[in-house]
């Protein structure tokens, strides 16, 4: 039965991953190298910023820079399935390369806090900006929707094996600047050169997307959006965008970057240990992602959500009452091995409960409700990390309020099942 159950499993994979036409390759790619740039920055960020003289102002430059994805990302998310998916990407990854030059060659406040705003910078080794959500809707147009959840789960091992890999080349990178003699920021600055080159090769390689990947004329023609790319999938994507932002809020207390910085305060980890507890947290969270996917088979997609996501964010709370640097790294990990298990759920539930001509600006939405959600979280995460009695509080308020958001998912979508898939029970989505 194990040998007949693994041969299933096999056959279900390659069918899978043969199903990726050549612009789903490339934008598995795509992802990859993004995915590679968040981590690197993520590890380094806050202490770069500490080195330019912003001790007390990293908080807010990192809450600018998920405010500022609002605007962005809406903007152009909601316009690209009328103006086209691969000029907005090519914009957005040229974003993310003007924020980094910023980033690099400054030292000015209010260049960075621009930047920050109007620029793609990543505080975390998670998505900001439009290309998740162009990316997932040109994926879903291109595979059937019964390979949906699968198809996500390995879009999202390959992005944190990449962030994994990004995390691991940071604290390499650091130690390598020191054997050369650099000091302060120069120890961190050729990190942020390279997350603006990699801005640069995105832009190039969006070029190369085909047609296929644009929205469907003849559906966007035939029932024009009314509200942001909206129309029939409204009701439903306001609910879900609430949820989500509550989500996020709980999230953006422990970006990567803020996590670093409590390691750091709390332990004195230097880049090159934190870059590989990282390296081994964002391994152990792409795995998690297949398993997802065979869960929400089984369960159906809320209750894989819901019933992974909750135990993750208890051992979250227990993080920072740990003694010692060990046994918080053990908690972590184990956290990372089933905290991610919601994302390609989340992602695929999202892409099938909206209508086709829908989709970009839905994901769009939803994403800008986390980043809404978020925003304010790393200032006051910030504010608890300069003060010794709240050094855990950013871990124990991010537990409670995503246990929230658990228990609220659960009551208002459990019984809501998209209008394409089999696995969900309950009643069809309106």
């Amino acid at each position: 039965m194990n040998t007949w159950d693994g041969m299933n499993r096999t056959l279900f994979t390659r069918h899978v991953l043969h199903s990726l036409t050549g612009d789903g390759r490339l934008l598995f790619a795509t992802r990859c190298a993004r995915m590679f740039a968040y981590g690197m920055l993520s590890v380094i960020l806050v202490v770069y910023l500490a080195e330019l003289g912003f001790n007390d102002q990293w908080g807010t430059i990192l809450s600018a820079a998920l405010l500022g994805d609002i605007v962005v990302s809406l903007w152009i998310t909601t316009t690209a399935d009328r103006v086209g998916r691969k000029k907005m990407l090519i914009l957005g990854s040229l974003l993310m390369a003007g924020a980094g030059i910023v980033f690099a060659t400054s030292a000015s406040f209010l260049l960075i806090l621009m930047a920050a705003t109007i620029g793609v910078i990543s505080p975390s080794d998670k998505e900001v900006g439009p290309f998740l959500s162009i990316e997932q809707s040109a994926l879903s147009q291109t595979i059937p929707s019964t390979l949906r959840t699968a198809i996500f789960a390995w879009y999202n091992l390959a992005g944190s094996v990449a962030a994994a890999l990004g995390a691991l080349a940071a604290g390499f990178a650091w130690q390598f600047c020191l054997w050369m003699g650099l000091t302060g920021a120069d120890v961190y600055r050729p990190v942020v050169y390279a997350y603006a080159g990699i801005g640069v090769l995105l832009s190039m390689a969006f070029g190369w997307l085909s047609p296929a990947a644009e929205a469907q004329v003849s559906i966007t023609a035939r029932d024009t959006p009314g509200w942001l790319g909206l129309h029939r999938s409204r009701s439903i994507v306001m609910r879900l965008s609430a949820l989500f932002a509550l989500d996020a809020f709980g999230g953006g207390f422990i970006l990567q970057s803020i996590v670093v910085a409590w390691f750091y305060a709390k332990f004195k980890a230097d880049p090159e240990t934190l870059g590989t507890i990282f390296f081994f947290a964002n391994l152990l969270a792409a795995g998690s992602a297949l398993v997802a996917a065979r869960l929400a088979e089984r369960f159906g997609l809320v209750k894989t959500m819901v019933f992974t996501h909750l135990p993750s964010n208890v051992l979250l709370i227990l993080v920072p009452v740990m003694p010692d640097l060990s046994s918080a790294v053990a908690v972590l990990l184990v956290r990372y091995s089933i905290s991610q298990m919601d994302v390609p759920t989340r992602q695929s539930y999202t892409m099938a409960v909206v209508q086709a001509d829908e989709r970009s600006a839905a994901a769009g939405i939803t994403t800008v409700a986390r980043s809404v959600g978020a925003a304010l979280s790393p200032y006051l995460a910030a504010r608890c990390l300069a003060i010794p009695a709240l050094l855990g509080a950013p871990f124990f308020i991010a537990g409670g309020v995503k246990i929230l958001y658990d228990l609220w998912l659960y009551r208002a979508f459990v019984t809501h099942k998209p209008a394409d898939s089999h696995s969900d029970g309950g009643k069809p989505v309106a």
